[in-house]
């Protein structure tokens, strides 16, 4: 599939909708920087592929344009250049839960730019209530039906569609844990700079949502190139949301399931060919075309207007190496969000939320038998569930612009009892234009 054709073929298409407001292509810009420092923690012994154990700082810098155009009525076209500097702690290894959900595994101490997304939205509006939408980051000025099928297509993150949790999301405002990102468990489809190019579908009613879509996968595991045979290897989720009330506030509860078939390792194979050669088990010398499924249920609710709470649940089969996203097999996160009207400064925000990421029973034994995997290897494994708390406090300084400052302990770093605890303070800067 070629992404270009799919946005060109989606733009011509007829539009359905009534008519919508005015809109002039819509502008905006953020800019995030973030600095972390991490005091020396205890461990034993450490690997190739641990987080180390030594004092250290890492930091990220990044910037995005976000160009939005209506063509027609129906049609929305997204366009984001986006730039990226910064230094990983442990050259991005030794955890499950990394702590910053802006690092990602190309990023560099050069400022390098490069296409985010470049993607289309159509919509048919089918009736109901018409709601108004207001410009906003990848959103232009529009207008919706309560009820609508929506198709989105080309250059973009999976994330922009699945997974939508109103309180954990978005690491340059809230927490940034790349637990708090979406389901641990998650595999998701996306090039080593947490992008990809597919096409998703939605129906959207006032009683129910559903969505689903394919995406292409990179060629090797977590690479910057993808397969561009969305027949042969892809990566497939499908999502149902459906609003209630929890003790008369609005609540939202998502299942999700995905299933991908990447060129993946699995681990009894490599653990099974490294005892007959008696030599270290390496999941990369068995990779072949694989299928990973798994299953994310989550929930948020509206406690009062200034408080929202949210719990993510999510597993995998855990049979074959991580190839898109982290080291996790199971997850549990849960977290709140309460903004600061309550001491009369009402854009500041408190943040705390726990994650507990878990690895199945054979990714445990690869990595106890001495393998490595993409971010995990101490060398052996005295295994216990890895084990996050996030603190942060967002302070709005003028007018979308926030200063945090934040903490992460990770028990078990790596799902090593035998390491840690380890301990990271955060400064974090955001501003939107």
């Amino acid at each position: 599939m070629r992404g270009l054709a799919c946005i060109a073929i989606l733009c011509a298409s007829p539009a359905f909708a009534g008519d919508s407001p005015e809109s002039a292509p819509d502008v905006r810009g953020q800019a995030t920087y973030i600095r972390q420092y991490k005091p020396p923690f205890p461990a034993a012994y450490s690997g190739p592929h641990s987080l180390d154990p030594d004092r250290a700082w890492s930091y990220t810098l990044t910037g995005t344009l976000f160009f939005g155009a209506r063509l027609g009525d129906a049609t929305e076209l997204y366009f984001n250049p986006e730039f990226v500097q910064g230094l990983a702690f442990s050259e991005l290894l030794g955890t499950g839960g990394f702590t910053n959900g802006e690092i990602q595994r190309t990023t560099g101490q050069q400022l390098r730019g490069y296409r985010a997304r470049l993607f289309a939205r159509h919509t048919w509006n089918l009736g109901g209530e018409i709601e108004d939408k207001e410009s906003d980051l990848n959103q232009v000025r529009t207008r919706y039906a309560a009820e609508r099928f929506v198709l989105t297509a080309g250059n973009l993150s999976v994330l922009d569609v699945f997974d939508v949790l109103e309180y954990s999301h978005d690491p340059r405002t809230q927490f940034m844990n790349w637990s708090s990102l979406t389901y641990g468990a998650w595999d998701f489809p996306a090039d080593a700079r947490g992008y990809t190019w597919g096409v998703a579908a939605e129906y959207i009613t006032p009683r129910f949502q559903a969505r689903a879509g394919r995406f292409l996968v990179p060629v090797e595991s977590n690479g910057l190139r993808l397969e561009h045979s969305i027949v042969r290897r892809y990566g497939d989720v499908a999502e149902f949301e459906l609003p209630y009330k929890l003790a008369s506030r609005p609540a939202v509860a998502r299942v999700l399931a995905f299933r991908n078939r990447v060129t993946a390792g699995e681990f009894d194979d490599a653990i099974a060919l490294g005892r007959a050669a008696a030599a270290t088990p390496d999941v990369a010398s068995v990779r072949r075309a694989e299928f990973k499924r798994g299953l994310g249920v989550s929930t948020q609710v509206e406690i009062r207007q200034d408080v929202g709470a949210y719990v993510r649940a999510g597993w995998s089969d855990g049979k074959t190496e991580a190839f898109m996203f982290t080291e996790i097999d199971r997850s549990l996160a849960a977290g709140t969000l309460i903004k600061g009207s309550g001491w009369s400064r009402p854009e500041d925000t408190v943040g705390i939320a726990a994650y507990i990421n878990g690895l199945s029973r054979s990714h445990r034994d690869y990595l106890a038998a001495g393998g490595l995997g993409f971010f995990l290897g101490d060398g052996r494994l005295n295994y216990a569930t890895e084990q996050i708390l996030e603190l942060f406090y967002s302070l709005a300084v003028v007018k979308k612009t926030y200063l945090s400052l934040g903490y992460q302990r990770i028990a078990n770093p790596g799902y090593n009892r035998d390491r840690g605890p380890a301990d990271f303070f955060s400064f974090r800067f955001h501003a939107e234009l």
